[in-house]
């Protein structure tokens, strides 16, 4: 299964890679696009809810990775719930 890095940048400007164990997130996110922070929050929970899906489906269990990349992206998203106009950028996707 191929899995993928992804670059974003936080609206403090703070930089984090991300992992995913499909290349599914390249049908939710355009590299150097940004996006509203509730936007990307729900984009982020389905696409690494259904590459966890795609593991559990090949090997018989979820993805551990993705659910705890998930669990950080949300725990990180809601430290800039109070900003209006947050946006989280997707700066890039690594192989």
């Amino acid at each position: 299964m191929p899995e993928m890095h992804f670059t974003i940048r936080w609206p403090d400007g703070t930089v984090e890679g991300c992992y995913s164990p499909s290349l599914v997130i390249k049908d939710y996110f355009v590299p150097g696009e940004s996006y509203k922070l509730l936007e990307f929050l729900a984009k982020s929970r389905e696409a690494l809810n259904i590459a966890s899906a795609r593991v559990e489906a090949r090997y018989g269990f979820p993805c551990s990775r993705a659910l705890g990349q998930l669990a950080r992206i949300e725990a990180t998203g809601r430290t800039f719930a109070t900003l209006p106009d947050a946006r989280v950028a997707v700066e890039s996707f690594d192989a």
